[in-house]
């Protein structure tokens, strides 16, 4: 065990995580040149179109030092702050982390809430001054803040550029004095952590796991403490880039588990497994439930592919443990899924991942948050749909979720964001000045608010330098009002939100405006109405497609002209009665998009 050192790379989005990962397999020779590729840890398509880490990565190297060998497990994290729960997983199955910087942009907001993070579980940091060698890089600038930020002394900062391999070997010998070994005790009885599952088709569920305590061996009965079912260890072993079987792991050691598990429901992240024989005392600590901050409905596109929607949530919920889902049903949509996600990113990522892993085509409602209504005869319910709501002479008040906002930006840029915080009923905290051109500024913030547009409003305002980052804070009052919308006076509850008083009446008409663009043309007219209650606050009306009814009159007399337009009229209004109007699917997301 005295060889061992977990450590995880820490940073903020775009920051070379994944590119400094890449040098380290490369330094340790874990890849040859044939399996290597860039982002080689980021394994899922989505991951290397967009650039970013989604998923935490797992992997085994070996190092010689003095002529001794060391293994190195190294968890690579993602830098998002939707995917913070991913980087709480690979801190807790580690004793120490890289805190990565990038030395053209400075200290960031995830790189703050990450760290505080770290320590929080006690991890050694070794700060990691990255991308030296670009011409726009400010090394000793960076380097004040991050010995203000850490507190440590300038030259325990190695500099480095993942991208050249320049200080690689330096990280490497840094992580093997500083970093501690794993404490443990590999004859006491078996005790591990499990921070991630696969769901393989073939072989059932692999679940990953770091033993704290014991060793397991293959063949081992070993059960699941949180299910409290009993299964065989049929394959274990530890993660190269592939899969790499063992006949026994040890204790501060990373592995995987394979024992032909096929439901899902079986397998919770955070759970404790151990012998069957000699069970442990208690399951370790493992981290906390998560809570999903957007919520939206997830439909199938046709009703007879509800089943296979919840097979693939449930396996997609395997990967990836921040995703919650529970049944419901809506009048416009038939059944589907209320689904938790961490933020709009998340989201978008989940819908991506169900369509390209496993074929589903789905419908995805408005997103918006959680909200605690009290009653007039007190009593409490949680409203995550604006359908849910209880009728307006039943509420004595609702309360919505607050945050505490934390952006970093350039002074210059300090005017703009400010505004845009204010406009989303913002309240300013704090304001701290980091060095004499950036300064961080706290705001608490409802988190309604934030969950439309303000982070894309947030990095073009600031030309891309401003940062964000956020903690859950408390439930307060709010002045909120259902908005419907209403095509030809029926309401279409995949389109109805919860939405602040003072912002419902120019969200309404644009909402109004931009359906009308959408919803195609028909042989009747459409009234699109937005209402608040009973009260109806915009209408825009798509004009029915009309047929030249008048072609056939050459002159003559008007009142020739008058009965055939009549009849056409009454014919059109018999049609609107009985006829349906189609709602595309670009309507539904054209609202997450309604400022652009």
């Amino acid at each position: 065990m005295n060889r061992i050192r977990n450590f995880c790379i820490i940073a903020h989005i775009d920051h070379g995580k994944s590119t400094l990962a890449d040098r380290l397999l490369q330094a340790t020779q874990t890849l040859n040149e044939r399996e290597f590729q860039d982002q080689v840890l980021d394994n899922m398509d989505l991951e290397r179109e967009k650039g970013i880490t989604i998923k935490s990565h797992a992997i085994q190297m070996e190092y010689f030092k003095d002529g001794e060998k060391y293994i190195l497990n190294l968890i690579d994290t993602p830098g998002h702050v939707d995917f913070s729960y991913e980087v709480s997983r690979a801190i807790a199955s580690c004793e120490g982390a890289l805190l990565v910087v990038d030395a053209t942009q400075g200290i960031q907001a995830q790189t703050i809430s990450n760290l505080y993070l770290a320590l929080e579980h006690d991890l050694e940091i070794i700060p990691v001054l990255n991308k030296i060698d670009m011409d726009s890089a400010m090394v000793e600038e960076v380097k004040d803040q991050i010995t203000d930020l850490l507190g440590c002394k300038p030259d325990e900062i190695i500099p480095a550029s993942a991208k050249t391999g320049a200080g690689v070997d330096e990280i490497l010998k840094t992580i093997v004095e500083k970093i501690p070994s794993p404490k443990g005790d590999e004859n006491a009885p078996l005790q591990a952590l499990i921070f991630d599952s696969v769901f393989n088709s073939f072989r059932g569920i692999i679940a990953y796991f770091k033993i704290i305590n014991g060793t397991i061996r293959k063949g081992d009965k070993v059960k699941f403490f949180a299910t409290n079912r009993e299964y065989e260890a049929d394959e274990i072993g530890t993660l190269k880039l592939n899969m790499l079987p063992k006949q026994e792991i040890k204790a501060g050691d990373v592995g995987y588990i394979i024992s032909g598990i096929k439901t899902a429901s079986e397998v919770k992240v955070g759970d404790t497994v151990t012998h069957v024989a000699n069970p442990c005392e208690k399951a370790i600590s493992g981290f906390e439930d998560v809570k999903p901050m957007v919520f939206a409905g997830i439909y199938p596109t046709s009703a007879d592919e509800y089943e296979n929607l919840r097979a693939s949530l449930e396996k997609l919920q395997l990967n990836d443990a921040s995703l919650t889902f529970e049944p419901e049903s809506s009048l416009a949509l038939g059944f589907g899924f209320r689904c938790g996600f961490l933020g709009l990113l998340h989201m978008e990522i989940v819908q991506e991942r169900l369509y390209r892993e496993f074929d589903m085509d789905v419908i995805t409602t408005v997103p918006n948050v959680s909200f605690n209504v009290y009653t007039t005869k007190n009593e409490k319910t949680v409203v995550h749909n604006p359908s849910g709501l209880p009728s307006p002479t039943l509420i004595d008040r609702v309360e919505e979720p607050y945050i505490i906002a934390q952006v970093i930006t350039k002074t210059e840029y300090l005017g703009v964001v400010m505004k845009l915080c204010l406009d989303k009923r913002g309240t300013l905290k704090n304001q701290h000045f980091l060095t004499t051109d950036r300064v961080e500024i706290t705001y608490d913030m409802p988190l309604s608010e934030i969950v439309f547009d303000f982070y894309d409003k947030l990095k073009s305002i600031s030309r891309g330098y401003a940062s964000f980052d956020y903690t859950m804070g408390d439930y307060r009052p709010a002045d909120l009002v259902k908005l419907d919308i209403l095509l030809n006076g029926e309401p279409v509850d995949a389109l109805s939100s919860l939405i602040h008083k003072d912002h419902s009446y120019d969200f309404g008409r644009k909402m109004c405006e931009k359906l009308r663009e959408l919803i195609p043309r028909q042989q009747f007219e459409i009234k699109i109405q937005a209402a608040i209650g009973a009260k109806i606050i915009a209408r825009e009306t798509v004009k029915a497609l009309r047929k030249d009814v008048l072609a056939k009159c050459y002159g003559g007399d008007i009142s020739r002209k008058r009965k055939l337009l009549e009849k056409q009229k009454k014919g059109k209004k018999r049609m609107r009665q009985v006829g349906n109007v189609e709602v595309p699917q670009e309507a539904f997301l054209a609202v997450l998009k309604m400022n652009d």
